[in-house]
């Protein structure tokens, strides 16, 4: 995708007052040092050893924005990246077996992401698929055929790899076999690629994957864990550094769960800590609201071994060694939003270059910055940073089509919208 169709997507995004699914970084201000951390500390070493931290962060506290930039970042590392959503009906962390097939289901590549493509159109079987030509020799996701030569060649590396579920292996050597120049027809291989993803997800039954493939078990409660060891080889192996997992626990699942099912998932995320450094190439972050922290009734200090290993939110700006990172802390001053609003009219500018004669100079940007800042209340319930990106956008697109509207009308007509939303 070319520069001015990111800056379009950008702009549509901000339009609406949300972070756009990639491009976070070209706008983006007062994470600098945070990254620059989580760079240093943690991405240049996923390799090594798993690690886990926690962010928390209130309604609007911009947890998707900080996702999202930390997703283009981990790209930009050779990282994989996966974002679940730990719902009580889609992927509860008291049944880790779901938890690891969303992380499966959602994983996304670089490459993908630099092409432009939709999250979902880079499923785990582009990362097999990748992984059989960069271990049979190939470039990856390179487009020639694949011969026996190349096909034994990955076969050797995968089976040689002791950190790798055996069953694990089997599968991925079946969902290869597809590949090979005669391997049958078109459709059913296609049901046999099907039938090995899902294999991840724990459907089917044994009888059948034993089989058709050989395997011994299937994708269960009990092997989840060791399974998510698995797939932190397996991805290294196929060429990447490592997998970066955002765990995004949706508003208030915890206080909607049965006490057994949450006592279940307390327990499963304190095993989830304590196992952290066996899975040496798998990075997670954690994203939640304050009262995950602190509810009487469903957080994580009515489980004492957890909150003892996790801690509580801190007074201080977010840094990388930190447990947590409090989002809550990050702190904006009107230089800040300045800087940012420079850098979207420089990106609307690059989305719609016949506009450049009417659009605000970066001194009008600025003023406009501060008007809209003081219309603002220091305690309103809509955080500054949607209003502004919204606001702005909105002050564009009226200039765009030769309307002068007041600050005063904009701000107004952005707060309704972004409280209806």
């Amino acid at each position: 995708m070319n520069s001015k169709s990111i800056a379009v997507k950008i702009i549509e995004a901000l339009r609406l007052g949300l972070p756009p699914q990639r491009g976070v970084d070209r706008y983006s201000v007062g994470h600098e040092k945070l990254i620059s951390g989580i760079k240093k500390f943690h991405l240049s070493r996923i390799s090594e050893v798993g690690k886990i931290r926690f962010i928390s962060g209130s309604w609007g506290a911009c947890k998707t924005h900080f996702f999202r930039l930390l997703r283009d970042v981990s790209f930009k590392h050779n990282c994989l990246v996966s974002n679940v959503e730990l719902s009580v009906n889609e992927a509860p962390l008291s049944k880790f077996e779901r938890v690891f097939y969303t992380i499966i289901r959602n994983v996304a590549l670089p490459s993908y992401m630099n092409a432009g493509q939709s999250i979902e159109a880079a499923p785990f079987g582009n990362v097999v698929k990748n992984a059989l030509y960069s271990l049979g020799g190939g470039e990856i996701d390179g487009c020639e055929e694949i011969t026996q030569e190349y096909f034994s060649k990955a076969c050797e590396k995968l089976m040689a790899n002791k950190g790798i579920d055996i069953d694990f292996k089997k599968i991925i050597r079946a969902f290869w076999e597809t590949y090979l120049p005669d391997a049958g027809e078109k459709s059913c291989l296609e049901q046999t690629r099907a039938e090995t993803l899902q294999w991840f997800a724990g459907e089917g039954t044994v009888s059948f994957y034993k089989k058709q493939f050989g395997v011994s078990k299937m994708v269960a409660r009990e092997n989840a864990k060791p399974m998510l060891q698995a797939l932190a080889e397996f991805v290294k192996l196929a060429g990447y550094k490592g997998l970066v997992i955002l765990f995004d626990e949706a508003e208030q699942s915890y206080s909607i769960m049965r006490r057994t099912e949450l006592k279940k998932a307390h327990i499963n995320l304190l095993s989830l800590i304590n196992s952290i450094e066996e899975l040496s190439g798998m990075f997670f972050i954690y994203a939640t609201t304050p009262d995950f922290y602190n509810d009487p009734k469903h957080g994580i200090i009515i489980y004492g071994a957890l909150s003892g290993r996790i801690g509580q939110p801190g007074d201080s700006s977010p840094k990388a060694f930190q447990n947590i990172w409090n989002l809550n802390n990050v702190s904006l001053e009107l230089k800040d939003y300045r800087e940012a609003a420079k850098k979207i009219r420089g990106l609307y500018l690059q989305a719609y270059p016949s506009v450049k004669k009417i659009m605000l100079n970066e001194k009008n940007t600025a003023v406009f910055v501060n008007e809209i800042y003081e219309e603002h209340p220091e305690y309103s319930g809509v955080r500054f940073w949607r209003v502004l990106v919204s606001g702005l956008v909105r002050k564009f697109d009226e200039l765009s089509v030769g309307e002068d509207v007041t600050t005063d009308k904009i701000y107004h007509d952005v707060i309704s919208e972004l409280k209806e939303s």
